[in-house]
């Protein structure tokens, strides 16, 4: 009997002195925390003595002084003569040719920057609207719109393009219809300029040219576009979309 207590005190004994990994876990987690406690401070206290001492009040206006700074912007694309996206080259004329779109977006024609017929200038209306210039001095000597849907206005627009003298550049822009009342007489003094596109002109067709009388243009000009009327591609109900032609145009010799 004496025997068994001994023994049975041994294993009390034994797991009095056992150690649980509860035990260990928790015994690691209270020196971590101390360890953790200590850098906390040690962190604190040499950062109080890098660090100058500064009022809150300064260290609150350094930080709005921060936010408050001017913005570095990219300055805004300087505007170029008839709205063109690079500038022309010394020496050269800027122009620009927009046809009419719908009813009420008007054609416009822009010469160095003047808009010579446009809805500003209350001289652009239905049919062919036509520019003379000089070409050498740059000069406007004439504007003004032929309607070709109803009157007989064919004529006295052959007259008014035969009369530009030599040397002129003639720039053209339709506005709603520009080929129902067209006669040959008008054609042919259209071709004259150099025009491919006027005897392809349909009903409401979109139409820009830009022509020379007395001289020849650079080949590589944008001289001329058409866009027919197409029920199954129309930007507007009853006409094409407007189309444009733009460029620099090398100046005379004076």
């Amino acid at each position: 009997m004496l025997r068994a207590w001994g023994d049975r005190g041994r294993r009390d004994e034994a797991k009095s002195v056992e150690v649980t990994p509860a035990r260990l876990a928790g015994t690691l987690k209270a020196v971590f925390f101390i360890f953790a406690s200590l850098c906390a401070w040690y962190s604190g206290y040499l950062l109080a003595e890098l660090i100058p001492d500064v009022p809150l009040s300064s260290a609150v206006y350094s930080i709005r002084s921060i936010s408050e700074r001017p913005v570095l912007r990219a300055p805004a694309p300087k505007r170029q003569k008839c709205d063109h996206w690079t500038p022309c080259p010394p020496n050269t004329y800027a122009y620009r040719l927009l046809s009419g779109g719908g009813r009420d977006k008007y054609a416009k024609i822009c010469f160095e920057d003047d808009v010579l017929i446009g809805e500003k200038t209350g001289n652009v209306a239905r049919g062919i609207n036509i520019a003379i210039v000089n070409y050498v001095t740059g000069k406007v000597l004439a504007a003004q719109y032929f309607d070709m849907y109803e009157g007989d206005n064919s004529g006295p627009m052959t007259n008014f393009i035969q009369s530009a003298p030599s040397k002129s550049l003639l720039f053209m822009v339709t506005h709603d219809d520009g080929s129902s009342r067209l006669k040959e007489d008008a054609k042919k003094a259209i071709e004259a300029l150099g025009s491919k596109e006027i005897r392809n002109m349909r009903f409401r067709s979109s139409w820009v040219f830009l022509g020379a009388k007395g001289f020849e243009l650079p080949a590589g000009i944008q001289r001329e576009k058409v866009n027919h009327s197409d029920n199954a591609k129309n930007r507007y109900s009853g006409w094409p979309a407007e189309i444009q032609v733009e460029g620099c145009i090398p100046k005379g010799p004076s």
